[in-house]
């Protein structure tokens, strides 16, 4: 999860500002490539809500891992928008393809062992990964004086980090998952108003959240806020999104899955805002704190409230509403560039990004009593 989420998908927020200086990359085209991405991821949610992967989860992980090295270390060949978009387009596809099917052998292991701290840990991971980038973008700069090139030896940093990670996976992960007793193939979802709710909230939020995840450093660097900063606000975000869940978990069972979700998707619309509406200083480093504390906790409690909303058919909840997120992901850059380019600054769009995460919310209180 480090290695496909926290570097395949999320290096690229503290790279970025490298790039649009060095390539260079306009506010569009940076929005644009991050959209490419957030359509791959798209395609593959979509493609993993099939029964083809049945039995062979172990070497779609693998060999979805394998491209994602190979993927990173391209994006370091390039000065062409259009090649990066296709790159970031295929990215995508691997990066579902790792989270989905990695999810469904490591979580139900878990849940076989009756080991609840599993979730926890495994969505940590994308958070250990963003943690890790950004350390390792600090450092590549300093070591290259912040030259024109840094970007390049970023991405080929990740790559290294990647085909790592492929190795101690390829040791680590079981077979498959642990069958619950369900033969063939999953029912068709059942659709209810609870989940077609569930399902546009989870949508919006892959809207709501993503203008954050993609220019959070590209803010701090416009806001001039200094090397050190740009680097703690996405270093700050991964850490307190690795232990965010272990944080959140105590508190599910007195409020309930629904009023877990609600109350991370309030307190990350705060976060957002503080990233525009704070001295420059600070901004990043309080709005950092407070996404990561909650994109990946509402990122697992929804789609915990997803699977619990239909039961029988466990992948296709977890893919559809994957799917539904990636749309909204590919809304989101696409608006927060173009804002951008027109204003001349991400406040217009970080405004939209936090009035679609209170949406989001409150589209969930009338599922509440379902959960209950």
């Amino acid at each position: 999860m480090a290695a496909a989420m926290g570097f395949g998908r999320f290096s690229y927020t503290p790279i970025l500002p490298g790039m649009m200086s060095g390539v260079p990359l306009s506010a569009a085209d940076a929005g644009f490539v991050a959209s490419a991405n957030f359509v791959g991821y798209l395609v593959g949610a979509v493609l993993a809500a099939y029964g083809w992967a049945a039995g062979r989860e172990r070497k779609v992980v693998l060999s979805a891992l394998a491209a994602n090295a190979i993927l990173l270390a391209a994006m370091a060949m390039t000065h062409s928008v259009m090649v990066f978009a296709v790159i970031r387009f295929f990215a995508g596809v691997a990066s579902a393809f790792a989270m989905i099917f990695t999810s469904s052998i490591v979580l139900s292991h878990g849940a076989a062992a009756g080991n609840d701290h599993v979730q926890s840990a495994h969505f940590g991971g994308p958070g250990a990964g963003i943690a890790l980038s950004s350390v390792m973008v600090f450092v590549i700069g300093l070591i290259s004086h912040g030259g024109p090139d840094a970007w390049r030896i970023d991405w080929i940093g990740g790559a290294i980090y990647s085909a790592i990670s492929l190795g101690l996976v390829w040791l680590l992960l079981p077979a498959g998952p642990v069958s619950g007793g369900q033969t063939g193939k999953e029912p068709p979802i059942v659709w209810s108003r609870p989940m077609l709710l569930v399902t546009l909230s989870y949508g919006l939020f892959g809207f709501g959240y993503v203008i954050t995840a993609t220019f959070l450093v590209t803010i701090a660097r416009m806001a001039a806020a200094g090397a050190v900063v740009e680097f703690l606000c996405w270093f700050i975000a991964g850490l307190t999104a690795a232990v965010a869940l272990f944080v959140w978990k105590p508190l599910v069972r007195p409020l309930g899955l629904g009023w877990i979700y609600v109350a991370a998707l309030l307190v990350e619309a705060l976060g957002v805002l503080a990233t525009v509406m704070l001295p420059p200083s600070v901004a990043p480093l309080i709005g950092g704190a407070l996404f990561g504390a909650t994109f990946l906790a509402i990122t697992a409690y929804g789609l915990q409230i997803g699977r619990k909303l239909v039961p029988s058919s466990p992948r296709r909840a977890f893919a559809t509403m994957t799917a539904a997120f990636g749309l909204g992901q590919i809304v989101g850059p696409i608006v927060a560039g173009a804002l951008a380019e027109r204003t001349g600054s991400f406040v217009a769009p970080t405004y939209v990004a936090a009035a679609a995460l209170v949406v989001c919310a409150v589209l969930v209180v009338p599922v509440i009593r379902k959960l209950s």
